[in-house]
């Protein structure tokens, strides 16, 4: 068994480290998003009648952002799994949210999503439902 003194396993694990090449990180794909269907969907707060929302929907992507719709915002995937997603978003002067999207089936999901909007807090279940074409 060799014996490294302090001062040699400095360059030996410098050496080590350099043949090791940087893999980049890919970006979250949310696939679970794409699978949804396109068209007109209503949007119900969990356990109520009233339709809260009808969208057309072409990007599944949208549902991320309810309650800030038109804002730029900046977005961190904080889990992207077969069956939910869920992602953080930052809108500069407009806001921020945390919202978790579960599929049931590609026409059918649950949202839960809150934060602050107008500066003020939000927090909604919503029930996302495809009603048909747009």
């Amino acid at each position: 068994m060799a014996i490294f003194s302090p001062l040699l396993r400095w360059p030996v694990m410098a050496c080590a480290l350099a043949g090791a090449t940087a893999v980049p990180a890919q970006a979250p794909s949310l696939a679970m998003l794409d699978r949804l269907e396109k068209g007109g969907w209503q949007l119900r707060e969990r356990g109520k009648d009233a339709v809260l929302q009808t969208i057309c929907l072409g990007d599944a992507r949208r549902m991320i952002q309810i309650q800030h719709p038109r804002a730029t915002c900046s977005r961190y995937v904080i889990e992207d799994t077969p069956n939910s997603v869920t992602v953080h978003y930052t809108c500069p002067g407009a806001g921020h949210g945390r919202t978790t999207i579960r599929s049931e089936t590609n026409r059918l999901v649950q949202i839960d999503t809150q934060g602050i909007a107008d500066g003020k807090p939000f927090s909604q279940a919503i029930e996302a439902r495809r009603t048909g074409g747009c």
